[in-house]
Order: C-alpha cells, then sequence, then structure tokens
C-alpha cells in the first residue's frame, strides 16, 4: 500500500468510494489523514466507515483547511455540469485531484510509464508490463486498468510504475511526470465529458506535462489527431518516438508487411508479428510497436523485448480467442465499445458473423463501412439493434436477434461448416443496457460460446 506522508495530521475529502476510492481511503488512512468520504451508495459508505474513515456529507461539510478533494474518475468536475461537492471544493479554492496525482506526489524516485489512447491502451499496459517482468524489472501495472495505484507497492529509483491513464484521470493530475509517456491514438469518445473533441485531447495531452531532456514521447501516428500530436512533440524538449502498426515512421517504429522495425537507429527487423495470435490487425501492431518502443526506452534490449511478444497472453474482452468450433473461431472483443474500436476489429479478419450493439454513442457508424465487406452476417442486439438494422440496410444480412444468448445460437447455426470464419462480438456500442459492464458481456459470450464448444466436441465423441 501506498503513504502519502504530506496528507499527515490533514484533512482530505474522498467522492466515490468504488474499487479505487477504497483503495484510496485505506491509503490516506495510513498515512494518518483525517478522511471524509461519501458516495450515494450505501454499502460503500458502510465500507469505509469501517476502515475507520469519517462518512460526511461533502456538500454540508467545512471547507476550510481541507487539503485537496479526491474526485472518482466517474464523477465530473466541469462538463457536462460539474457535480456539486466538486463546485464546492472549487469554491473553497480547495485542489481537486485523482488518486494518480498522489501515487506520483509519495513516490517520486520511481520511474513512471504512462500510456494513453482512445483504444488499445489496455493491451499496450498490458505488453509493456509482461516485457519488463520477462526482463527482470521491479515493476506494478494498473490504474485505469487496474488494479488501483495506491494499492500497490511503494518502489523506489530502481522500480517502474506502468500505468494506464484515461481521460478523466489525466485531466486531474498536476505535478506528475512521466519518464516514457504513450500518445497511442484519438478517436471521438467521452465528447460530452471534456466539452467535445478539442478538451479530449487537451486532457490526453496532460501525459506529456513536465517531460524535459532524457524523457521520452511515444506517439502513433495512424490517425490524423495523433499525427498532430506527433508532430506538436518535436517542438518539446523529450525525445520523440513516432510509431504505427501500418507503416515504418522515419526514425521511430513500425511494422511492414507483418514485421516489426526499429527504425530509431538503421533498420532493425525484430520479430515476425503475423503468427502471434493474441495480438491480430494493425491495431494490435501498432500496441505491439509501442510497448517495443516503451520498453526500448526503459532500457530492455532488443532480443528480450522481441521474446517476450512472443509469449504474450493476451487480454481479456480484446479481440480473446475463446473458443474454436469446427474451424471457426470465437473472438470476444466486448471491449470495444465505440466504433473506432470495432472497425479495428472487422480489419483484422476476412470472414466474419458479427455481433454488435448495445447502448449506441454518439457520432453514428460511419466509421466501420470500409470493413462491412468483411461481414458475412451481423446479429443485432441491445437498444441500438433496431437503428444498425437500419443502418446497415442491404449491404450486410442481418437480424434483430435482441439477446446475446440469441445472437450467439444464430450465428453458431448461420457460421457452422465455415472453416476459417470468426464469430465476432465486437458491440461497437456500450453495455449497459444489459449489462454491467463490457467485462460481463464479454464473460457472458466466453461461456455461451465454451458451452457451444464443449457440447460440439461431446457430439464428435458420442
Amino acid at each position: 500500500m501506498i503513504v502519502v506522508p504530506s496528507l499527515k495530521d490533514r484533512k482530505v475529502a474522498v467522492m466515490g468510494l468504488g474499487i479505487a476510492g477504497l483503495a484510496t481511503v485505506r491509503s490516506l488512512l495510513e498515512s494518518g489523514a483525517r478522511v471524509m468520504a461519501w458516495d450515494d451508495n450505501a454499502d460503500s459508505r458502510d465500507a469505509v466507515e469501517k476502515e475507520g474513515a469519517e462518512i460526511a456529507d461533502l456538500l454540508a461539510i467545512d471547507w476550510q483547511d481541507v487539503a485537496c478533494l479526491v474526485l472518482s474518475p466517474g464523477i465530473p468536475h466541469t462538463f457536462p455540469k460539474p457535480h456539486p461537492v466538486a463546485d464546492a471544493a472549487r469554491a473553497a479554492d480547495v485542489e481537486i485531484i485523482c488518486d494518480v496525482e498522489l501515487l506520483g506526489r509519495a513516490q517520486p524516485d520511481a520511474t513512471y510509464i504512462g500510456i494513453t489512447g482512445t483504444n488499445g491502451k489496455s493491451t499496450t499496459t498490458a505488453l509493456v508490463g509482461h516485457i519488463l517482468e520477462a526482463a527482470g524489472k521491479d515493476i506494478e501495472v494498473g490504474g485505469n486498468l487496474g488494479p488501483p495505484v495506491l494499492g500497490m507497492r511503494p518502489l523506489d529509483k530502481d522500480g517502474i510504475y506502468v500505468l494506464e491513464l484515461s481521460s478523466y484521470q489525466l485531466e486531474r493530475m498536476s505535478s506528475i511526470r512521466f519518464d516514457v509517456a504513450a500518445f497511442l491514438n484519438i478517436s471521438a469518445d467521452h465528447l460530452d465529458r471534456h466539452g467535445g473533441l478539442k478538451g479530449y485531447i487537451e486532457a490526453k495531452q496532460n501525459i506529456f506535462k513536465g517531460q524535459g531532456a532524457g524523457d521520452t514521447a511515444v506517439v502513433g501516428i495512424d490517425d490524423a489527431d495523433a499525427r498532430k500530436e506527433a508532430d506538436a512533440r518535436e517542438k518539446g524538449d523529450a525525445r520523440l518516438v513516432r510509431v504505427s502498426g501500418e507503416s515504418v515512421p522515419e526514425g521511430g517504429v513500425g511494422v511492414e508487411d507483418g514485421c516489426l522495425i526499429d527504425a530509431t537507429g538503421g533498420r532493425a527487423e525484430i520479430l515476425d508479428l503475423s503468427d502471434i495470435r493474441t495480438l491480430p490487425g494493425s491495431h494490435n501492431h501498432q500496441n505491439a510497436a509501442s510497448a517495443y518502443a516503451i520498453c526500448r526506452a526503459a532500457g530492455v534490449d532488443a532480443d528480450t523485448v522481441a521474446a517476450a511478444i512472443r509469449t504474450f497472453p493476451g487480454l481479456p474482452h480484446r479481440q480473446e480467442l475463446v473458443a474454436t468450433i469446427d474451424g471457426v473461431s470465437w473472438v470476444n472483443d466486448s471491449k470495444a465499445t465505440n466504433t473506432d474500436a470495432t472497425a479495428r476489429a472487422l480489419s483484422s479478419y476476412e470472414r466474419i458473423f458479427w455481433i454488435a450493439g448495445g447502448l449506441a454513442k454518439e457520432g453514428g457508424y460511419a466509421a466501420l463501412e470500409p470493413w462491412l465487406g468483411n461481414v458475412a452476417h451481423a446479429f443485432l442486439i441491445g437498444e441500438a439493434a433496431e437503428p444498425m438494422a437500419n443502418w446497415l440496410g442491404t449491404r450486410v444480412p442481418s437480424e434483430l436477434s435482441g439477446q446475446l444468448g440469441t445472437a450467439v445460437t444464430h450465428a453458431h447455426s448461420k457460421s457452422q461448416g465455415d472453416a476459417g470464419a470468426v464469430v465476432l462480438l465486437s458491440p461497437a456500442c456500450a453495455s449497459f443496457d444489459q449489462f454491467k459492464n463490457f467485462g460481463e458481456r464479454g464473460d457472458t459470450f466466453r461461456k455461451l460460446a465454451r458451452d457451444l464448444a464443449a457440447a460440439h466436441e461431446e457430439r464428435a465423441a458420442s
């Protein structure tokens, strides 16, 4: 657990008591702080009260002498409308921060690697952690990916924190500096929370704050806004490494014909990515290129990086191969909650029985159009099913399955005997209309697919 010495005997307000909030309360109590906490959920309040925190209506407290407000990333302090507690803190000139900022203040001697982007940051973060662990580094991996940062081990100057960072977290950081900062890509997401695309990008840009000579900025160039960011980083003091999953940037790291190539000093072929099943598609090739550049900047030799990439197990819900039934692959991409993420999945396979839908996000489905030729049939679920069917029209055969179980059953029936095809859950929508979160949706799909696979094997053996 992390202790924050600067908050000993200080009053700290904590709003939002989920997994990260509970870890924050425990850390602050261990630090000797007086913790005043609130969550609308009574069970969450009970949990932190048992830990020793003071349950307090933060709209009614005296904000004088409060050191800071640690506000859950999911609670807005600006757009679309500030939470009243955030307004109260701001009116009292109390700093509003997140747990990652506290980690940086508590462990200033450690090395920090920060990774952000609209898509791919979880895979890249996990891959970097996998590589650094293989290299024998003393690491902690978490943040937006989990586990909560204040529940991590304290690390000294030889330790490395590898952190996935959302825009919600980055907008509440003021002093933490990243020795290696990675900005993978940008597409429209969480726009209401940041007042539009400009605000969203500005929040992501905080990952480079404070970088100087000796630090490294790793920036993807496979979309227009990220390319602009790479160009802007040329003016900074940090070393810039451009990365791509579609080409080899001059002086950067990229992929050509499936081969990962390091062009940061000459041109070296590192490894063939085409046979690594846990990293399919150009977007995952960019993730691999980014992880390679990050780990080289962290002092890992190229051979060790290449060997570790070959053994990467992948992440749940990110193009996760969960079953193979009579030559048909079943892939769980439930984490694809926006069209840009789903477009990346659709581009990765040539013949797809596509399960999509849920709670639609802003912006429509135009980003998917270039890849509809890869879709043999679509099975549409949730609130977005009918609008998606109308958008697809006659371009792709589709049906309104409604529920995920129905979609799985029908996709199995349609795909039987189509060896080499893929049944792909890549919803392009949020999950909250039918599931608690994308994880529950993906877990359900995985179980249904594996149950079908087991039944198929049983029939084949009888």
